[in-house]
């Protein structure tokens, strides 16, 4: 009950959370613009290592819920995993491909430079191939989601993306060969999912030799609202990072951000709608549509680095995503828990 308080009151005060980390985030990196790029050059494999830890506080407390003695029970989910994938590799990448060619190439071209009208739809589609690995942990938790489908989903997506990343990329692209960057693909799983799932069974073995599961909820109520303070750090951040090109460039972030927006929500309602009409539990349909919608933004910008360079629209167009991802997938989180009567009706 507490729990569902603290995130209910969260998600009162959405709308205002996220609009004064998107102004603070901007204003910090316009005034110290010397401190965020430090901060930023802070990575491995393109990887930005002081924002893994943030996503370590962020994702601990759901993989602490995690009994991997009863990961069995993730085969009664088996509808909402299709679901899933079915979402992330058979309609996502094509669904922007479509609107990134209607967008950019048709309605918004006399609005943006057209020497890189080909580069920013390359961008929106690397952006939209592969699935989010780390932040669905969060969103799951601000859902109540099932943690077990989590993260038995994240790791088949992320089997999968080692073999289809680079071919639904070259077709809808239309090159022969891919660079892939694969240092940022294993990195990005090591630090996401392998480093915060050993912590946290091992925290969690102590507490439950400690106090059996009341020493486990006391540590869950103690790290909840840590998690959600460094969701709100995260996305002061993100902004702060990338300030400049928002004040410099903001119609082609506007306009950019139109084709993702569209295909996130999209995405994320059209999951949502296929577990309602297969009778998928509310607490698994919750996940499944937020990991549908999301995206891997760490390897889109290293792909759009290494195929187009670091200035390219490309480039550009991946880091858009990454501006918007937090602000929207929490409002698809309000979404879920809003409708919840109405999925269960």
């Amino acid at each position: 009950m507490d729990k569902q308080a603290a995130i209910s009151n969260f998600e009162r005060n959405l709308t205002w959370w996220v609009f004064g980390c998107i102004v603070v985030g901007i204003m910090l990196g316009k005034r110290m613009p010397e401190l965020f790029q430090a901060i930023a050059a802070i990575k491995v494999a393109e990887v930005n290592l002081p924002m893994a830890m943030l996503i370590w506080l962020m994702i601990i407390p759901m993989l602490l819920k995690i009994d991997f003695s009863a990961m069995r029970e993730v085969f009664q989910h088996t509808k909402g995993i299709g679901v899933t994938l079915f979402i992330n590799w058979l309609v996502k990448p094509f669904s922007m491909a479509l609107l990134a060619w209607i967008f950019i190439r048709h309605l918004f071209a006399d609005r943006l430079p057209v020497d890189q009208i080909d580069s920013y739809i390359a961008g929106l589609i690397l952006l939209a191939a592969a699935p989010c690995t780390a932040m669905v942990f969060v969103w799951s938790n601000l859902c109540n989601g099932e943690p077990k489908f989590t993260l038995s989903q994240v790791a088949i997506n992320d089997v999968i993306m080692l073999f289809a990343f680079a071919p639904i990329v070259a077709l809808l692209l239309g090159l022969s060969s891919i660079i892939v960057p694969w240092d940022t693909l294993l990195v990005s799983v090591v630090l996401f999912i392998v480093v915060p799932v050993i912590i946290s069974q091992g925290l969690r073995k102590i507490l439950l030799a400690q106090g059996n599961s009341e020493a486990l909820t006391s540590a869950l109520k103690t790290l909840q609202p840590l998690s959600l303070s460094a969701l709100l750090i995260t996305l002061v951040m993100l902004f702060a990072f990338q300030g400049e090109q928002i004040v410099s460039q903001p119609l082609v972030i506007v306009l950019l951000a139109v084709p993702i927006l569209i295909q996130v929500y999209f995405n994320a309602l059209l999951a949502y709608w296929l577990n309602k009409k297969l009778k998928v539990a509310h607490c698994v349909a919750g996940p499944s549509a937020l990991i549908g919608a999301s995206n891997f933004f760490e390897l889109a910008v290293a792909t759009a680095i290494a195929l187009f360079g670091f200035n390219s629209g490309a480039a550009l167009a991946t880091v858009v995503g990454v501006l918007i991802e937090v602000p929207v997938m929490l409002s698809i989180v309000a979404i879920v828990n809003r409708s919840k009567c109405w999925y269960e009706r």
